[in-house]
Order: structure tokens, then sequence, then C-alpha cells
């Protein structure tokens, strides 16, 4: 199937390489593979039919119509754009676990929850595998509950009591959210704008951080990430300076995929943090010897700050969203942030349409 999709398509994309973009005069047609499941849209109807018409003569292939189901994400069609959701997943997970009449908690996870390696291991390990796996897929459409997920991840050699437990916490949240999704919103605005923190040291075991960002296209969340920093920062303008690093490493993978899509950013992106001094050492061009031992982050991010590809901007942590990416959150914040994030309810059935 790929030889044919690339005697089509001029261009695969290097960035992602299961897409692949077709350029015919000013039309343009975007697919993306999956093994053998396609979603294919172009500029203009009639260039669409072309390219299906194309594809037809090469392999067989069914059209399904409309985009409204792909690898387990439903999707919606509204008149502000497209929703998408895991509901009838989410559901499955909850019966795999047996708890569809559990009660729903507000919050995926505790405000102090801090897990370590004590207590008894896990009485049926391969269903604490299982519905951990599943539920990494889920934060696909679930942003919310990315920081849950990856705190229980990180015990999946060697889980505890402690750890099923915050795993059943979160499936209590998803018991009483199971109608959220991802909103995605029809919008011209090609502004590129990322929130990035940390969490110095939280881990009580090895003392290492998390860092967490997530990156807007207008008002669109594009992409989002939780994770445990590899080494131990020697401080908490360190530990942020790694995850402002990895915030724009994410930002050029989407500025060259934008470019690759014909869709380019010309604006530098914006990127959030709620640390003084990591947006300082963003900009300062001495080298302090307290920040010798990551040169390669000061550089990497610095290099195109002076290009004008990006700026580092200090943002008040009462406005930091990347928060629910690294740390447990009190109810109202929790809530606030994640409307900032899209996460939202399935709209009303009368509200557009595929």
């Amino acid at each position: 199937m790929v030889p044919a999709i690339r005697m089509l398509c001029s261009e695969q994309s290097r960035c992602d390489t299961s897409s692949f973009i077709y350029r015919q005069g000013t039309d343009t047609a975007y697919l993306l593979l999956y093994v053998d499941d396609i979603i294919l849209t172009a500029s203009s109807t009639n260039f669409l039919q072309r390219v299906i018409a194309s594809l037809h003569q090469e392999f067989s292939m069914t059209d399904l119509g409309p985009l409204n189901y792909f690898l387990g994400i439903s999707v919606t069609r509204t008149s502000s754009g497209m929703f998408l959701s895991h509901k009838k997943y989410a559901t499955e997970i909850l019966e795999r676990a047996d708890m569809t009449g559990c009660h729903p908690s507000r919050t995926p996870i505790e405000t102090s929850s801090k897990f370590n390696t004590s207590g008894p291991p896990v009485a049926n390990l391969i269903l604490y595998r299982s519905l951990v796996g599943a539920l990494q897929y889920l934060t696909f459409t679930r942003p919310d509950i990315t920081y849950a997920v990856q705190q229980i991840c990180l015990f999946m050699h060697d889980p505890r009591e402690q750890h099923f437990s915050a795993l059943k916490r979160i499936l209590w949240y998803i018991q009483g959210t199971l109608d959220l999704g991802l909103q995605l919103f029809a919008s011209s605005t090609t502004s590129l704008t990322a929130y990035s923190d940390a969490d110095w040291a939280g881990c009580p075991s090895t003392r290492l951080s998390t860092s967490g960002y997530c990156v807007f296209l207008g008002n669109n969340l594009l992409s989002w990430s939780s994770k445990r920093q590899l080494t131990p920062s020697r401080s908490s303008a360190e530990a942020e300076y790694r995850g402002v690093a990895n915030a724009v490493a994410e930002t050029c993978w989407l500025r060259n995929l934008l470019r690759e899509l014909h869709c380019p950013i010309f604006s530098a992106t914006v990127v959030y943090c709620d640390n003084v001094s990591a947006a300082y050492m963003s900009g300062n061009p001495v080298q302090h010897q307290r920040t010798k031992h990551i040169e390669i982050d000061i550089h990497f991010v610095r290099d195109l700050v002076t290009k004008g590809h990006v700026c580092v901007l200090h943002v008040p942590s009462r406005y930091q969203y990347a928060d629910i990416f690294t740390k447990g959150l009190p109810a109202v914040l929790f809530d606030e942030f994640r409307t900032i994030l899209s996460v939202r309810n399935a709209p009303a059935p009368t509200a557009g349409g595929c």
C-alpha cells in the first residue's frame, strides 16, 4: 500500500513518516496512514474525489465517508470544529477493571501524592500493566489525566498496592468524566505558544524532577507531555530550564511539521515558564559557573532565541497551565486548567453533524 501512495504523493513527511502531502497547483491533499486505516482530506471536495479515484486505481479500498472514527477515537464535527472522544474505550477500561459502578472523583490524583517503592506488591500484576497501558492510550484525547498516568507508569516493573490505589483513583475520575474529550477549533490563528513547568526534585526516592509542557496553535492544544527528567537537577532553575529545552524541542518539531504541511509559522514561538531565572538564562549571553553542566540545553534554547524563532517569557504561577502536567492540583484550579486545555463535555447532538 505504501509504495502506491508514494507514487501518488509528491512528498512524504520527514517529521511524521505516516503522513503524506500531495500538491497539484493550488490544491493540497493530506493523507495519514496507520497500517490499513487512512485519514484523507484536501483543500477542496473536487480535488479530494480525484485523489480518492487515483487511490482506487492502485489498490482496493473502501471510502467510509466523513471522518467519524479512527483507531478507537470518535470524531464529532461541530459548527466550531471537531470533538475527539475516547468514551467507548474509557468505558471498556472501566469494565475490564470491574469498576463501572464506582463512585466518581473530582481529580485524577491527590495534591499530596508522592509515590515510592514501599508497601506490599500488587496481587494482579497482569491487570495492573494492562490497565496502565490502556490509560496511556486514553491520554491521546484526555490530557487532563496525563500526569496521573505518568506517575503510575513509573512503577510498571514492580508496582505496589499504593500504585494500584492511585490507578483506581484515576478510574474513579474517569467514571465521573466519561463525556469529556478534546475540542479542536476551526481557526485561522497561526501563533504557536508553549507553557513549560517542572516539579523540582519531586520524587522522594530519587529526587528526580518531573517536566511538563503543553503547546497550542492558536486556541488548539496540539501537544503535551509529562515526563520524569533523567538526571537530578541541582536547583529549581536548572530543572525548569531543562523543561524549557524539552518544550522548545517540541515546538521546533511542530514548526517543521507545519512547514511540510505548507502552513509555516513566521512569528516567534513564545514559551512561558514560571521561573524567573530560567527565563533570564534563555537570553543572557554570559555563561555562569552554575549552568556549565546543562550547557547543551543552554545553547540549544539560546541560539533559537537569538535567531528570533523562540521567545522565553516569565508567567505567574497562577497562569502556568503546564502545572497540570507536573503535580496534583486542587479541584477548582484543576477544573480551570482543564478547560484551558479544551478538555470539555461532548457537544449537544443538535450541534453540527457529520
